[in-house]
């Protein structure tokens, strides 16, 4: 058996944290890379030893393969993990790490590579008798669109997707004919820009959509077993915000379907580490259909964690070591409910990004409460990578629990000053009486945008210190108060 004696991280940020925190519990050292706006990051002074990779552009620092690997050899490390983003998902990377000698955590580079493809990996779930969404693959012009459309009785809205795509870039949603044209080159070019590769695909867009995944692990001994389901739905411009497991949409029996034809997607490829099966569901019809296979480790897999009591990035150390799944599905008992929201640097209101210095930092502690961060106190926002700066997590008995202990964590625990996060977006979403119900989809933020705005309560360290001085400046004017 292959024994992981130090491992190269190779990513940035909250990922990079969270995957050497497991190394940490399994005394296994870990090498941080950093680029050069990154020289004083909170995964530097995480890791035992760290490494310059280039200049801050990702193509020269995180998204350069071959730099990654000459710092894996050059600490001394025997394997690498990707995280999530940069080059978690490319399957020439993982290559390379094998080539070189090095243990890959995470799934086979053919598997990334099959998976990586949407009209491949659609073709795939069909073959396992996984429902797809009605669509047509390899789209190269509109009248080809609009002849599927008469041909099958579809009717707008459709989704323009690129099919090398991901993150929902290259997304365009069309709700009429008149906007096709346009839309159809927008998406191509956006796919062309992020992908390098312009290959489009059309399918109808489900309305009141809802984002349920099945979270997967498999073992090299053909073991194969799902930890059940998290729901996604809420998202702004396609990517997720707020997460949590189990989901609420779902009853027993749907709850079993669902993991059921995940995992039967999962063995038709056998899959190995852990991967992710996303499904839309549409709550009107009460029926699902397969969106794609992520084939990494996710963001949201801490509230899966947190419901099964397992640790997902020491099972993929453990896969990579050949090890076989300790345990068999009926082992698997969710027995709380757990929520996560997304921390970004960005405005609220606008989603614009928000760099600069975190110049205070109060972190929520207590009962129910989870923390996945990539700062610290006096860190720097860069401008260069992904805003995600922190996971908050809480986790209760029921959903209301849980709900009730993320209000706390978000409201009252939680203080970010010198950049904007979402926060108060947030805390308006998880307070909102449809989100308390349940009844939510994909759009609910565009939905209520204004509404969510209207909630936030805004207060600042600078109000709280006007509050003094107006205090101070009465009692010097008028003497001593009533209220003393």
């Amino acid at each position: 058996m292959p024994e992981i004696k130090k491992v190269l991280v190779a990513n940035r940020g909250v990922p990079a944290v969270r995957v050497m925190l497991t190394c940490r519990d399994r005394k296994i050292p870990t090498t941080a890379v950093y680029s050069t706006p990154d020289r004083l990051a909170h995964h530097v002074f995480m890791a035992d030893s760290a490494i310059h990779i280039g200049e801050a552009p990702p193509v020269e620092s995180y998204l350069n393969g071959e730099k990654m690997i000459e710092a894996a050899i050059k600490s001394g490390c025997n394997a690498i993990h990707p995280g999530w983003g940069f080059l978690a998902e490319n399957p020439d990377f993982a290559q390379m790490v094998i080539d070189a000698g090095l243990i890959w955590i995470g799934p086979p580079p053919k598997i990334i590579r099959l998976m990586g493809d949407k009209i491949q990996a659609k073709k795939i779930a069909q073959k396992a008798n996984v429902p797809t969404i009605p669509g047509i693959t390899d789209v190269r012009d509109t009248a080809t669109v609009k002849k599927w459309m008469q041909e099958e009785n579809v009717t707008f809205p459709i989704m323009i997707k690129a099919a090398a795509g991901g993150g929902g870039k290259g997304m365009v949603k069309v709700e009429r004919e008149e906007q096709l044209e346009l839309a159809f080159n927008q998406a191509r070019s956006e796919a062309k820009k992020a992908f390098g590769d312009d290959t489009i695909l059309v399918e109808k867009y489900i309305e009141k959509g809802r984002h349920i995944e099945v979270q997967v692990v498999g073992d090299q001994h053909g073991n194969i077993v799902h930890l059940f389901e998290r729901e996604c739905t809420i998202q702004r411009r396609n990517q997720k915000i707020i997460e949590e497991a189990p989901s609420p949409t779902l009853d027993d029996n749907l709850r079993q379907e669902i993991c059921f034809t995940a995992l039967r997607l999962m063995r038709e490829i056998n899959y190995t580490s852990a991967g992710t099966v996303e499904f839309i569901f549409d709550s009107n019809a009460k029926k699902y259909y397969f969106l794609e296979v992520n084939t990494r480790l996710q963001v949201e897999h801490g509230i899966t964690e947190l419901i099964t009591g397992l640790d997902i990035v020491g099972i993929m150390l453990d896969i990579a070591m050949d090890k076989k799944l300790p345990f068999k599905q009926p082992d698997i008992h969710p027995n709380r409910w757990a929520l996560e929201v997304r921390l970004n640097a960005e405005d609220p209101k606008t989603f614009s990004p928000s760099f600069g210095t975190i110049t205070r930092l109060e972190i929520p502690h207590g009962p129910g409460v989870r923390i996945s961060t990539g700062v610290y106190e006096g860190a720097d926002i860069p401008p260069y990578y992904d805003s995600l700066f922190m996971l908050l997590m809480s986790a209760g008995a029921d959903r209301e629990d849980a709900i009730r202990v993320m209000d706390r964590a978000l409201g009252r625990g939680l203080r970010v000053e010198g950049i904007k996060t979402l926060a108060p977006l947030l805390l308006s979403i998880i307070r909102h009486p449809l989100f308390i119900k349940g009844e939510f989809s994909t759009r609910f933020i565009e939905e209520h945008m204004n509404e969510l705005i209207s909630m936030f309560r805004e207060k600042t360290s600078e109000d709280e210190a006007l509050k003094v001085a107006r205090y101070v400046a009465e009692i010097s004017a008028l003497g001593p108060q009533v209220w003393m």
